[in-house]
């Protein structure tokens, strides 16, 4: 095989990519870790049971993203504190959550809450 036939399928090889051309190897790098590090971040997030999805539905609960964020904060702290299942109250609304999975259980809006007994916690964060 001569050299040109050698570069050619080296060519092939590579996408189209030209021998001699700077391989942005940096940015490559740069772009798996960003997808790493979003992929580990999100596996910290909350996420709501299909119980939970429902419950939110049903009494019209405020999930935006300012929720969202108090309650991955919610969770963090209860989870530094030794505590699985937890009582979130954000905004007079009231969300279960399981810290060991990351996943609102339930969620209960202002109007529901009195004379409302929550059972199997072993904790409460506020926010």
């Amino acid at each position: 095989m001569t050299d040109i036939n050698f570069i050619r399928k080296i060519s092939n090889l590579n996408n189209g990519i030209q021998p001699g051309t700077p391989l942005k190897k940096n940015q490559d790098i740069d772009s798996s870790f960003k997808d790493i590090f979003k992929e580990k971040f999100r596996e910290n997030e909350v996420t709501f049971s299909k119980h939970a999805n429902e419950r939110i539905s049903e009494r019209n609960i405020d999930v935006s993203p300012e929720v969202t964020d108090k309650l991955n904060e919610a969770v963090e702290q209860a989870k530094d504190k030794g505590l699985k299942n937890v009582l979130v109250m954000i905004d007079n609304q009231a969300f279960i959550v399981s810290t060991m999975s990351n996943k609102v259980i339930t969620a209960v809006n202002s109007n529901e809450l009195k004379e409302n007994i929550f059972t199997n916690i072993d904790g409460a964060v506020i926010k």
